[in-house]
């Protein structure tokens, strides 16, 4: 049978005192004997006594958890958000619980309505990519529970954020191509309907036409970014009658399997085909030739949310504005765009 946990009942009984009495004992309280806090000391010591932080917490409103919801945990963008989150969480002695969504828009939604009903006192989270609804997240706003948005976020919500600007790093990767002598430059996208693959879009279109390139919606292929989607893009332009001499992908995986493809063709990268992608993952610095990335500082992502959250659970919720913090994204030049001159 399960052994049940000690409580400060069994330790009091053990030593002929008052609950009360042990409770204060734990806590170091001053009028509390030097002699009593020793003998209880003990006695928790030797029933393996652990005390229950969150039913504490809870007695006082608040459970000290923040809930955060990514779509994946094991790409190094969204671990370093958490880390950031956690780097300012927990020096304020808060924890935090991270649930991974994986893009899918029931489980997300199941996700929400657990960190509810575990009293999260607040959520962090990136919304998935098949997410069009967004009553889950109402939900969280209406019961006065702060809720930050990061990477991907909704406006409509009217909540804060901490995101990148999408556009600019999107114009810089393809200006870079322009500028490395690139002339027709293909854009691998994901859909259309969320923000940040909207504005990568838009920065890669402005970028052309800023600089005499026409638009070529044929050079535009959408997928969901993976890894093989990134080779299918990848083989989809190698039999158009007029390739692409660039490729600008709005993710990191997108481009290490457009690289993939390209090396398996014997298309010298970056002579033949400059490539340059989205979001500095480890591996992108370790592929050969190593691949140009967009840097989304995600360490700073995850602070300035949490940052955010902290300012807010300690507000008045009537008197709070919600806060959309933009930060500039970094090109990181490596060998797969930087063309010999």
């Amino acid at each position: 049978m399960k052994k049940e946990k000690a409580t400060i009942h069994d330790i009091a009984r053990k030593l002929n005192i008052t609950a009360s009495t042990v409770s204060r004992a734990l806590k170091d309280h001053p009028r509390i004997s030097a002699e009593t806090k020793k003998a209880v000391q003990k006695t928790a010591q030797k029933l393996n006594y652990q005390p229950n932080h969150i039913a504490a917490a809870l007695r006082n409103g608040k459970s000290k958890i923040i809930g955060i919801i990514v779509p994946t945990a094991d790409r190094s963008f969204f671990s370093s958000v958490v880390r950031g989150i956690e780097e300012i969480a927990n020096g304020s002695q808060y924890n935090v619980m991270i649930c991974q969504t994986y893009d899918n828009y029931e489980k997300e939604v199941a996700t929400v309505e657990a960190l509810l009903n575990a009293r999260v006192d607040g959520v962090i989270a990136s919304h998935g990519k098949e997410t069009q609804n967004f009553d889950h997240f109402l939900k969280v706003k209406e019961r006065g529970i702060p809720l930050i948005l990061f990477d991907r976020s909704n406006d409509e919500l009217e909540v804060s954020s901490v995101v990148i600007d999408d556009f600019l790093g999107a114009y810089k990767a393809t200006e870079h191509l322009i500028q490395q002598g690139c002339r027709r430059i293909a854009h691998f996208t994901n859909t259309r309907k969320i923000s940040i693959f909207k504005e990568r879009l838009r920065g890669y279109r402005e970028a052309l036409l800023d600089n005499g390139l026409p638009y070529d919606e044929s050079l535009v292929i959408e997928s969901n970014l993976q890894l093989e989607d990134g080779r299918n893009s990848a083989e989809q332009l190698l039999k158009l009658r007029e390739r692409p001499d660039g490729i600008f992908s709005a993710s990191a995986l997108g481009i290490v399997g457009a690289l993939q493809v390209l090396k398996e063709n014997n298309i010298a990268v970056p002579d033949q085909v400059a490539l340059v992608g989205f979001s500095n993952e480890t591996y992108t610095s370790f592929t050969d030739p190593s691949l140009s990335t967009v840097e989304q500082h995600s360490m700073r992502i995850g602070n300035a949310a949490a940052e955010i959250f902290l300012e807010e659970v300690n507000a008045d919720q009537k008197k709070f504005i919600p806060q959309k913090i933009v930060l500039k994204p970094e090109l990181i030049i490596r060998q797969s765009s930087l063309r010999k001159k």
